[in-house]
This record gives C-alpha cells, sequence and structure tokens, in this order.
C-alpha cells in the first residue's frame, strides 16, 4: 500500500523520478533565497553542499578505478573503445580555447591591480616542471593516488589491471563487472542528492562571500565569462560539426544543461565524473569509451584552465606594459594549453599555474603570485564557469568522438 502510494503521490514521484535538471534549478532558487532572508541559517545549510561533494569526490576515484579495470578486463577483442578521436578533440578543443582567449584579450586589453599576497602557495617553476609532475603521476603509489584522487595514476594502474586480468578465469571478470555496477548504483543515489547539495552550496556561497565584492573585477569578469561561453556556444559546436557533421547544437545544450548545472556549483571537475558517467550512460555511449575518456578529460581536457590562464597572464602583461607580438601570443596559447592539461582537477586548481605562463614575459614570481591573488578574488564565478565549461565538454567530446551518433536526451 505504501509502495502504491508513493507512486501515486505527485510530490513524491517527482523526487524520486522527475527531471533532475528542473530539481536542481528549484535547489538553486531555494539557496538565493535563504541567503537572502537569513544568512545565517544559510551558512548552516553549507554543510549539506559539503556532504554532496565529499560524497562525490569520496566514490569518484574507486569509481573510475573499478570502471576502467573492468572495462579493459571485459573488453571483447575487435571493439573499438574510439579514444584517439576523443584525445585529438580534447587537445584539439584546449588550444582552440587559450587562442580565443589571446584575441579576447588584444580586443579588450585589461589592466589589474596588484596587491601584495601572502598566501603560502606552491605553484610550479615552469612547463617542464609540469610535465614532470604529470609523469611522476603515472607511477604514482596506487594506493595513494586513490587517496589523493590522482586520476592520471589512478587511470594507469586500472589500465594495467585491466590488462592483466584479460587472462583471468571468468568468474573473476564477473567479479570485477559486478563490482563496476554496485558502483554505479551508489553513484546514482548521490547524484539523486544533487539538488540538497547544491542548495546548501548555493546559500552558503552568497551568504559567506556575496558578489558586491566581484563589482571592481567586473570588466575582468567579462571577459573571462565571455570567452568561455564563446568558447562552449561557438568554439565547441565548431569542433564537434567537424566531427559529426550535423547539428551540434542539440548535443551542446543537453551537456551544458545535464553536467555544466552541477560542476558550476561543485566547481570539481573530479567530482563531477560521476555526473558525466551517468550521461554518458544516459546518451547511449560505450561504456569502454567513457569509462576511460571521462576520467581522462577530468585532468587534461580544461578549455577554461587555458582562458583562465591566458586572460590573467595577458592581463598582467598589460598592466606591466609589456609589449607582445604575434609570436609571442601563439607560444602562450601553446603553454597556456599545456599547463591546463597540468591543472588540477579541484577547485582554484588553475591558478597555480599562471606563473608558469607569467614566466614567458619575464615577470617575476611575486608579482605573478600577486596575479593568482586576484583569481581567488573573483574565482566564486570564474572557477565556477571555468568548471562547467571542462566537464560538460567532456561528455560533449566523448560523443562527438564515437562514429555513431548518441541517442540525445531531449
Amino acid at each position: 500500500m505504501a509502495s502504491s502510494a508513493s507512486k501515486s503521490h505527485p510530490l513524491l514521484q517527482f523526487v524520486s523520478n522527475g527531471s533532475l535538471v528542473a530539481q536542481i534549478l528549484i535547489g538553486l532558487a531555494a539557496g538565493i533565497a535563504l541567503a537572502y532572508a537569513s544568512p545565517g541559517s544559510a551558512r548552516a545549510v553549507g554543510l549539506l553542499g559539503g556532504l554532496f561533494v565529499t560524497a562525490l569526490k569520496s566514490i569518484a576515484p574507486l569509481l573510475v578505478f573499478v570502471l576502467v579495470a573492468a572495462s579493459i578486463a571485459n573488453h571483447q577483442k575487435g571493439a573499438q573503445t574510439r579514444l584517439g578521436p576523443v584525445l585529438v578533440l580534447y587537445l584539439a578543443g584546449t588550444f582552440a580555447a587559450a587562442l580565443v582567449a589571446v584575441v579576447a584579450s588584444f580586443l579588450f586589453p585589461l589592466t589589474i591591480q596588484l596587491q601584495l599576497d601572502e598566501a603560502a602557495l606552491n605553484p610550479p617553476s615552469g612547463v617542464l616542471e609540469v610535465l614532470r609532475n604529470l609523469l611522476l603521476s603515472v607511477v604514482d603509489n596506487p594506493v595513494h593516488a586513490l587517496l589523493e584522487a590522482n586520476y592520471i595514476g589512478i587511470l594507469a594502474w586500472a589500465v594495467g589491471l585491466g590488462l592483466a586480468l584479460r587472462q583471468a578465469h571468468g568468474a573473476t571478470k564477473n567479479v570485477m563487472a559486478d563490482l563496476s555496477l554496485g558502483l554505479s548504483f551508489i553513484v546514482r543515489i548521490v547524484i539523486r542528492m544533487a539538488p540538497v547539495g547544491i542548495f546548501g552550496l548555493v546559500a552558503s556561497t552568497i551568504a559567506e562571500t556575496g558578489f558586491g565584492a566581484l563589482l571592481d573585477y567586473a570588466r575582468l569578469l567579462a571577459v573571462l565569462l565571455g570567452c568561455m561561453a564563446f568558447v562552449a556556444l561557438v568554439i565547441n559546436p565548431l569542433i564537434v560539426f567537424w566531427r559529426i557533421r550535423s547539428n551540434p547544437y542539440p548535443l551542446v545544450f543537453t551537456c551544458l544543461r545535464e553536467s555544466g548545472v552541477t560542476a558550476f556549483f561543485t566547481r570539481s571537475s573530479a567530482a563531477n565524473i560521476p555526473v558525466n558517467m551517468a550521461l554518458c550512460e544516459k546518451l547511449g555511449l560505450e561504456k569502454d569509451t567513457y569509462s576511460v575518456s571521462i576520467p581522462l578529460g577530468a585532468t587534461i581536457n580544461m578549455a577554461g584552465a587555458a582562458v583562465t590562464i591566458t586572460v590573467l597572464t595577458l592581463a598582467a602583461v598589460n598592466t606591466l606594459g609589456v609589449s607582445v607580438d604575434l609570436f609571442t601570443a601563439l607560444l602562450l596559447s601553446v603553454v597556456a594549453a599545456v599547463c591546463a592539461c597540468g591543472a588540477s582537477g579541484v577547485a582554484g586548481g588553475s591558478l597555480l599555474l599562471i606563473p608558469v605562463a607569467c614566466s614567458l614575459f619575464g615577470i617575476s614570481n611575486d608579482l605573478a603570485m600577486q596575479v593568482v591573488g586576484v583569481g581567488f578574488i573573483i574565482g566564486v564565478l570564474q572557477d565556477s564557469a571555468e568548471t562547467a565549461l571542462n566537464s560538460s565538454t567532456d561528455v560533449l567530446f566523448t560523443a562527438a568522438g564515437s562514429y555513431r551518433r548518441p541517442a540525445i536526451a531531449e
């Protein structure tokens, strides 16, 4: 009786089976309303947001490890994973985003107020150090990689285990497949909590920071967010059209709506991995492909990070009166793309790569760290938009990299 009553009750049916995007929008509106009506209560419900993001971050490394290992162990010989085209799209998209940021910075030159920032940060000293850190991440201790959410290391060890299990008995492969199904079930439960988590995140963020402090940086934010919007709505669709030769916008809007919205509020590509995998399954993509491409994209597909690094670097260059020629601008695009690939999958990860790009123009590390400080000031919006672009593009390019068109959800 209770079961049939819950199925017939419209509210309970909406909560359990309704549109997740609609529920998230309701949580967003409720969070904004609570922040303005009762800031004290809004700070208190921030715990809900923390629990949601922590749950996603906690389950994501284990999910990635088991899914990748199980996919490779059970992979049928001769089946195509289509990872090559996806990787090409990742790299092309990141470089194109850096170029967009360079053009925008020349069209709308910016200057910033550089103030001393005393934060204890430890940025890399150059591009070679970024590449060195990436290589060291590959051979990281597998347990440490899981604990620290080092997805490069997780992928490497998962691929190794999967290849080793290709020769295992069928029962062992079935255990791996069952583990992946069990973790996927847990992830689906966590994702259904997204509206409550985003309610807490929005309410506490607005109550604690507000948006008044961002007015002094409105022009800088306008260029940053404008670049990211242009990449999401123009550059990415052009890249996808080149790949699939059909209207890309239904797929683009689906990815922005169902991946970008949650990524905007969690501000973590790593935390959004379970959301993206669920969306890939909904789109009907091959599990052998997206189980590897999505966690890989959370590490190297960083168009938003490339925009942030480029715009803030050129703002510092303009402030100091350093001239920039065409060749140097192109070189900056390459460096920004490489640095973006080295940005971590956590909130604010791209900002610590700014000193590497600044070093191209002879800007000292002290001044570069002041630019990083400016980045943290505007990070409430900048990092949210950056993560939304990065994470939604992971699904977009994974879908476009497949030879057949995915079934786009309405």
